[in-house]
């Protein structure tokens, strides 16, 4: 581990409303002698490469998330569905993410481009286990690869290639905790945050109203998702 980066100590900011931060290494043994030690389970389940378990699990998979940091170490997550099976495994060490119409941003490309260190974490409805994939990202204009992997009749312009480094099983608890896969622990429609009235609020674009967004994203929801 580099201490360097792990422990704080090129960090500048003078820290007011988080009180009793850890700032050293002796902090951080102390706090790992009350948390306790992983279980042998928990050292002995991260394998470094795509077995028939994990093939099973990202076949059955429609959702994943994607973590990357670029050159100043800046952190982005950012959702990747479609229907199940969308990812594509290609051995035991390589899957393919098609790249799907989103926002344009363009945040995970560019921090891949500065800094192929990536996370994956698949979710499948209804199952409150995970599986995490750590590896290694490339984006990728493979044609055959974009091909084997286009839906609805649209071609990806590009995807993401992950050279896998670990795989391992991810415990229910957050999920259990949370009750998100229960649908009566789920929000009614008229309690859930406006997201048109935040992006309108956020954007501040003259003449820009929530109804206005609304429409916008119910459009491009019906017309551009492929």
């Amino acid at each position: 581990m580099d201490r360097e980066l792990f422990f704080y100590k090129n960090r500048k900011e003078v820290y007011i409303v988080f009180k009793d931060i850890l700032t050293c290494e002796e902090q951080f043994l102390e706090l790992r002698a009350q948390a306790g030690k992983p279980s042998v389970r928990a050292f002995n389940k991260v394998i470094n490469h795509l077995d028939e378990h994990c093939r099973e699990f990202i076949s059955k998979s429609p959702f994943l998330t994607m973590a990357t940091s670029g050159l100043e170490g800046r952190c982005d997550v950012s959702p990747r569905g479609d229907a199940p099976g969308f990812v594509l495994v290609l051995d035991d060490h390589h899957l393919f993410i098609p790249e799907r119409p989103g926002n344009k941003r363009m945040d995970s490309v560019q921090n891949i481009l500065h800094n192929p260190n990536v996370g994956l974490l698949f979710m499948i409805p209804g199952l409150g286990e995970t599986l995490r994939i750590n590896g290694k990202a490339y984006v990728c204009r493979d044609q055959d690869l974009l091909e084997r992997t286009a839906a609805n009749g649209k071609t990806p312009l590009f995807g993401i290639g992950v050279k896998v480094e670990e795989c391992f099983a991810h415990c229910a608890k957050a999920f259990l905790r949370s009750g998100l896969w229960k649908p009566d622990t789920w929000l009614s429609e008229d309690s859930q945050p406006s997201m048109p009235k935040m992006l309108a609020d956020h954007c501040k674009i003259p003449d820009m109203t929530a109804e206005d967004v609304e429409k916008a994203l119910q459009e491009g929801y019906a017309t551009r998702l492929y």
